[in-house]
């Protein structure tokens, strides 16, 4: 069985159209990364997955149920917007989560105190929420949305503002809810945790889908080459080769994507008449890359503004990564 399934879903807040005919099956014990600009729709269809809102069409089924309030003590919910009681203490916030969830006596304490060894925060136990950093304020919400052990986690930004070292914690424990088999979905901005974590990733944009697939299918799918050269000289001659696209030139470093009939040695051939090289790399593109340019694509083929963020090209690799 799925444990999740949307089929067409619209939302529509007045003449704006939030989520347009999203379709999306998520599979028990997957990891899917649900990834899109500002404003795609990802936060608006999560709400629509818990019931929060309703679609004005379409079909959405929730381990089986069409309202996530029928199975709500299977599922783990954390929200875009945190919110925890502040003056209630560390450890009353997690017995009160895991009453809610039909937890209670000394199963309940065992495990308010597995969940806070498991984030650092035993030592804040009887402290209030009010005394915790941002960091450990959303750490304690995320074990506060698993203390139940529910079989269908969904995360909404759950990397946002946290330092790495509490980010590298976060893998870790998703990590063991793999493990465990938890189907998970997270929605992020950061193209890096997507890649590291996810069984799958799904890219929206203006409400509607634009990628579906594993990682590594994704990036065979859109192997267009990329070609990164520094050194000392003009490189502004590369942008001229016919098949070099985006081309970012900028104080002795050139950044090109090649499509078809350019090929690399071509470009080396071309730079080293008009510069010194000192590096020359050949790259694949990573999921920032392949994010960045469908969602120009899309924006422009529907005569929409790209998002701000996404109006340049995208950045430079950093040095080594994914060399071919």
């Amino acid at each position: 069985m799925s444990a999740l399934e949307l089929t067409r879903i619209v939302k529509r807040f007045g003449t704006f159209v939030a989520v347009d005919g999203l379709d999306l099956t998520v599979a028990s014990g997957e990891v899917i990364g649900f990834l899109g600009p500002n404003g795609a729709g990802k936060t608006t269809t999560i709400r629509m997955v818990m019931s929060i809102l309703h679609p004005d069409s379409g079909a959405i089924s929730v381990l089986g149920h069409p309202d996530a309030a029928e199975v709500k003590d299977r599922i783990g919910y954390l929200p875009e917007e945190r919110g925890l009681y502040r003056k209630m203490s560390v450890g009353a916030t997690l017995q009160y989560f895991g009453h809610l969830k039909g937890l209670s006596g000394s199963e309940l304490s065992r495990r308010a105190d597995e969940s806070l060894a498991s984030v650092g925060l035993s030592e804040w136990k009887r402290k209030p929420v009010e005394a915790l950093s941002k960091g450990m304020s959303q750490k304690l919400q995320f074990v506060a949305a698993l203390i139940h052990r529910p079989e269908f986690v969904i995360l909404d930004e759950p990397f946002s503002g946290l330092d790495p070292i509490n980010t590298e914690l976060l893998k870790r424990l998703f990590q063991e809810l793999r493990q465990r088999g938890t189907t998970l979905i997270f929605s992020t901005h950061q193209m890096e945790h997507a890649e590291r974590l996810c069984d799958r990733v799904v890219l929206i944009n203006r409400g509607r889908k634009l990628l579906d697939g594993g990682v590594s299918e994704i990036r065979e799918r859109f192997s267009t080459r990329i070609v990164l050269v520094e050194g000392e000289g003009d490189f502004r001659p590369l942008a001229a080769l016919p098949g070099a696209a985006d081309a970012e030139i900028a104080g002795g470093r050139a950044r090109l994507r090649l499509t078809d009939g350019l090929e690399p040695h071509t470009v080396l051939q071309r730079a080293m008449e008009t510069a010194r090289v000192t590096r020359f790399e050949v790259q694949r593109p990573d999921l920032h890359d392949i994010f960045v340019r469908l969602v120009q694509e899309d924006s422009q083929a529907r005569g929409l503004s790209v998002p701000a963020s996404l109006a340049k090209p995208a950045p430079a690799l950093p040095r080594g990564a994914n060399v071919e």
